[in-house]
């Protein structure tokens, strides 16, 4: 009878432990629905009372820092079912604003296509104040805050180069600020209220007019800086001076619009006089013509101080200059039309630069055509096959870009070694041509004392982003200057100012253009011994390399 008691007892227990287990693991699968309310569906979560919501909500707030982009749809069902749980306070990282707003990049996206975008070179003489116009432009639209203005303040003062701390915010590297002259070509960003501008600081320096061609070829429109300053002016204006080689090289480049600043206007050999602005003016204007810019139609003049940023975001007090009545730099800048690009033609993308960042990234201008995350492209002339994995606009990510736009573009499938500058990021379906030879019409600028350009002349070739050593195999025909049609003798040589087709041949392959089908990468200069002597575009190129 004793041992039926016993075991009655010990069921009982049995039973109550059991029973306290299995309250136990509800209250602990409780516990767990509170703790992952974010990863259970929306009408499992909004079950809960008010204080289990207010559990999870802190328990959520906690998540967000390892969580970028939070289910739109889950936080919407939730915030119907329990407004009075609605956080008021916490933002998502990496999202601001609403919490319906799109990704940073597709906000991104949508900016770069509702804005214009203008690439803008500056360019001019050594010294006539390029670097601090840009430097003043960014200050003035809010891309510099007052702390690194004040830092360069105080390093231009160390170095007793007071006026030189608006160029530092333009330069690329300590060789540059410690010489005070540009040698890369520097390169930011600013905004108006309509328009995306690229800015190109173009070096003035003879000694790097090759890296000035490098930038001019980027460009849509040319701000040519001259200074007002008494003498400087007639430096670089004079015979081997840069204001006339820029202006040049820039029409050759395919910069149709000129912008001409007169700068330093508030120097006191100046002292913002109308004659001395004058006078510049009508200097300028033959030349420029000569050039073969249309200066009533492509060219404006407008007189400004770099340093004080005096006409460049706001016009002119009368008080500072009475005779002015004109417009300031940014709307001058606004009002420039965009060229005509075509976002559906064959991609085209010069390569200017390269670097490793997680991948292999490419530098350069879209001439043609659109990227998009994911395409498969081609590198030409080495014929290799990319992958786009990321593209970078302005400094921000973007899943789209168009023609017109300086990138960056992250690629896979080709190693940095393998590439240069001059190489073409381009379509599968329509490759860029690569040739060692071309056909071309040649204007001869002004060559070398006793130089004879003839068969057999060699140069230095720039076309885009190439720097090639090339020779003229074949003197075919020259054009007469009058009538613009071939003379009937082949000529044996040529002289300055003559206009000629003829045969180029270069060492290494290249990727190129008929002018008439890419404007820009049909356009090409050739230097020697540093000074340009000849200007020209591709007019034809062998049948091979068309079907290739």
């Amino acid at each position: 009878m004793m041992d039926s008691w016993i075991s009655y007892f010990w069921l009982f227990d049995v039973i109550d432990i059991e029973e306290d287990i299995k309250a136990l693991q509800l209250d602990s699968s409780e516990d767990t629905v509170l703790v992952n309310v974010e990863d259970a569906r929306p009408d499992e979560a909004i079950k809960h009372d008010k204080a289990d919501g207010e559990d999870s909500l802190m328990e959520e707030e906690r998540k967000t820092d390892d969580v970028e982009k939070p289910d739109m749809l889950e936080d919407e069902l939730r915030d119907e079912a329990h407004p009075d749980l609605k956080p008021e306070h916490v933002e998502p990282k990496g999202v601001s604003g609403k919490e319906s707003s799109p990704p940073e990049d597709m906000q991104v996206e949508v900016e770069v296509n509702k804005k214009r975008h203008l690439n803008v070179v500056f360019i001019g003489h050594v010294d006539a104040g390029k670097s601090t116009i840009g430097g003043q432009i960014l200050l003035l639209s809010g891309q510099v805050d007052d702390r690194t203005i004040q830092k360069y303040e105080k390093e231009a003062k160390d170095k007793n180069r007071e006026s030189w701390y608006m160029a530092y915010i333009m330069d690329t590297n300590e060789e540059e600020r410690v010489k005070g002259i540009t040698v890369e070509v520097g390169r930011a960003h600013f905004e108006t209220e309509t328009t995306r501008f690229t800015i190109l600081d173009a070096p003035g320096h003879k000694s790097y007019v090759p890296n000035m061609i490098s930038g001019a070829s980027q460009a849509d429109i040319g701000v040519l800086v001259i200074s007002a300053r008494k003498g400087e002016f007639e430096t670089g204006y004079e015979r081997g001076g840069q204001t006339r080689e820029h202006v040049q090289l820039a029409k050759t480049l395919g910069v149709t619009k000129l912008i001409i600043v007169v700068n330093k206007m508030d120097d006191p050999t100046v002292n913002w006089s109308k004659e001395r602005y004058d006078e510049i003016e009508s200097k300028m204007v033959p030349f420029l013509r000569s050039s073969g810019y249309n200066v009533k139609k492509d060219v404006q003049f407008l007189p400004i101080s770099g340093l004080f940023g005096s006409n460049l975001k706001t016009r002119l007090e009368k008080s500072v200059c009475p005779w002015w009545s004109g417009h300031c730099l940014f709307e001058v800048l606004d009002a420039v039309e965009v060229p005509p690009r075509d976002p559906n033609g064959p991609l085209r993308m010069p390569i200017i630069d390269k670097f490793k960042d997680m991948g292999t990234v490419v530098m350069g201008k879209i001439e043609s055509g659109s990227i998009r995350e994911g395409d498969n492209l081609l590198i030409m002339p080495n014929k290799a096959a990319v992958k786009v994995l990321a593209i970078f606009c302005d400094e921000d990510r973007v899943r789209h870009v168009g023609p017109g736009e300086n990138v960056r573009v992250r690629l896979s499938g080709v190693e940095e070694d393998d590439l240069l500058s001059g190489f073409v990021l381009c379509s599968v379906a329509k490759p860029i041509p690569a040739v060692t030879e071309f056909v071309a019409q040649l204007q001869i600028l002004e060559l070398l004392d006793n130089a004879i350009f003839t068969a057999g002349y060699k140069a230095v070739l720039h076309v885009h982003a190439v720097v090639e050593e090339c020779e003229i195999v074949e003197l075919m025909q020259q054009i007469d200057l009058k009538t613009k049609k071939p003379m009937k003798k082949k000529p044996l040589f040529v002289k300055n100012g003559a206009i000629v087709l003829c045969c180029v041949q270069v060492n290494n392959m290249i990727c190129v253009e008929k002018f008439s089908n890419f404007a820009q990468l049909g356009r090409f200069t050739l230097r020697t011994e540093g000074k340009t002597v000849a200007v020209g575009k591709i007019t034809a190129l062998p049948t091979v390399a068309d079907s290739a």
